[in-house]
């Protein structure tokens, strides 16, 4: 009974110290006996790395190659660099007189395409070499018929319109400006070989005053506005449209509001005294 009891609080110290953390110092170093045992390897002869391959150096003088084209029959001589890209010789072949625009060629050698964003010397093209021309499909191409480049530039400068607009006088003496109509109205959908263009439109407004002047006191205009009678009738009709009493005078103000530029602050105060009508700030 002496030696179970033993064995079980052995066995209780030691599930204790299994549970409790291991601390080792910092210049603690595994025993040897610990350390994995060496994996014998055979010596084998490893190859040299390869040599870097340097790109051959193209001269960055300028050559003279030939575009062609066979149909229709047309060639043209360019100096260019190696170094150019193949759009660059397409805008530069553009500006040649009876050359198809840059957007339309095509550059093939020995039957291939040559793309825009590469390098003429990717394509390991030499002095004098010949590069064939073709036009995309659906353009026209008459090199007989084209215009050269400054007619282009002249073409493609978009034409400029000044409106000077008719001063108009109203019965009441107000300057009107009229609208302006384009007519018939441009469509946004191209057709075939049309280019669409921007059409500046300017307005000559030098001749019309900012702010027009009212009418003087001396028109008939004044003559009938200036007078109470005419807005105590105005404010009558106004009160048999209306609903309410203050929907009419806020019509009544409005009116009113939009002629007080021709009268003077004593015909306002008199005209305001007849009708009974007061305004903001009382004017």
């Amino acid at each position: 009974m002496a030696d179970q009891a033993e064995v079980n609080f052995a066995a209780a110290f030691a599930n204790t110290l299994s549970q409790q953390p291991v601390n080792y110092p910092d210049d603690f170093q595994p025993p040897l006996e610990g350390y994995l045992k060496r994996v014998p390897t055979l010596p084998l002869d490893v190859p040299p790395p390869p040599e870097i391959r340097r790109e051959e150096e193209v001269p960055a003088g300028v050559i003279g190659i030939t575009i062609k084209s066979v149909k229709p029959p047309q060639s043209y001589f360019l100096s260019v660099q190696p170094t150019d890209t193949i759009q660059a010789i397409k805008s530069q072949l553009a500006t040649e007189s009876g050359a198809p625009p840059a957007d339309v060629q095509r550059l093939l050698l020995k039957g291939k395409a040559l793309a825009d964003a590469k390098l003429l010397k990717e394509y390991d093209i030499k002095d004098g070499d010949t590069v064939n021309l073709m036009v995309k499909p659906g353009f026209q191409w008459d090199p007989t018929a084209t215009s050269k480049p400054e007619e282009k530039a002249a073409e493609d400068t978009p034409p400029r319109i000044t409106l000077v607009p008719e001063q108009t006088k109203s019965r009441h003496g107000h300057s009107r400006i009229p609208s302006v109509v384009l007519s018939p109205s441009p469509s946004l959908t191209p057709v075939t070989d049309e280019k669409l263009v921007d059409i500046p439109l300017i307005l000559d407004t030098s001749n019309i005053p900012l702010n027009p002047s009212p009418p003087g006191p001396d028109t008939p205009y004044h003559a009938v506005i200036s007078r109470p009678e005419f807005w105590d009738r105005l404010y009558t009709f106004l009160g048999a449209e209306f609903a309410t009493e203050s929907d009419a005078a806020q019509a009544w103000e409005d009116f009113f509001c939009a002629g007080k530029g021709a009268l003077s602050v004593s015909e306002i105060a008199k005209i305001r005294d007849k009708i009974g009508v007061i305004g903001m700030a009382g004017n």
